[in-house]
């Protein structure tokens, strides 16, 4: 695998193709490529744990949005 960098939003990229590891590793949890607006939703809101298990693949901004609000009303941040 090809080394990684912080981007700065906070999110791990590969190297040699400026692509973002989450969604590389959410398209292997989904068996596919994803769609450009698909969203990938880290579930303990930590950007560097990139683990399948904490990925969560949404069909649009809209619902990954809505999750982060109902996130906020529950735990008091976004």
């Amino acid at each position: 695998m090809a080394g990684t960098y912080l981007d700065k939003k906070g999110y791990r990229r590969f190297s040699d193709s400026g692509k973002s590891v989450h969604r590389w590793v959410a398209s292997k949890k989904v068996g596919g490529n994803l769609y450009s607006n698909q969203r990938v939703h880290h579930i303990n809101r930590n950007k560097s744990d990139n683990r399948p298990s904490n990925l969560w693949v949404f069909n649009s901004q809209k619902q990954h949005t809505s999750t982060h609000k109902k996130d906020k009303k529950r735990f008091g941040f976004w």
